[in-house]
């Protein structure tokens, strides 16, 4: 197979009721984590490693319903707390593979803003789309999904 890069990006804004820690928690905390970033139904879970802090590494890997397998691993490269009328931001760098195969190397950065008694989430990712493997908006739809489940995750 001939050796290809695509890059692509995206941003996500969400605007939620809830304070901004209380959006922040729900990336920083491993059990706050959970209830939103486990894989869709169908997706079972074989491999989670959580380290939430700047140079920490969080995986996930499991076999989807479809037999395929897919992998996570993250590098957190910035991590700051929002405080009082204060912006907090999360960025890491990923690595994505289906089946043993890197399908992807991406950044993400996450800006959590207090926006009146809530917050304001803007989600921007640029992905590196490796040797032929199209996308084809997937990524921007599977994390729109995440999106929603966090949202749910913070009633």
């Amino acid at each position: 197979m001939p050796r290809s890069v695509v890059r692509a990006s995206f941003t996500i804004t969400r605007q939620w009721k809830h304070a901004p820690m209380r959006v922040f928690e729900a990336f920083a905390k491993e059990e706050a984590k959970a209830k939103w970033f486990a894989g869709l139904p169908g997706w079972e879970q074989h491999e989670k490693r959580f380290d939430f802090r700047e140079g920490g590494r969080e995986t996930l890997s499991g076999r989807h319903a479809s037999g395929t397998v897919s992998s996570f691993d993250c590098i957190y490269r910035d991590i700051v707390e929002p405080r009082a009328g204060e912006a907090g931001r999360i960025i890491y760098s990923y690595v994505m593979h289906l089946d043993g195969r890197k399908i992807s190397v991406s950044q993400a950065t996450i800006e959590i803003m207090p926006d009146g008694p809530g917050t304001r989430l803007v989600l921007t990712e640029y992905g590196d789309f490796l040797d032929g493997y199209d996308d084809a908006g997937a990524r921007e739809h599977g994390t729109n999904l995440l999106m929603d489940l966090l949202d749910k995750s913070l009633v």
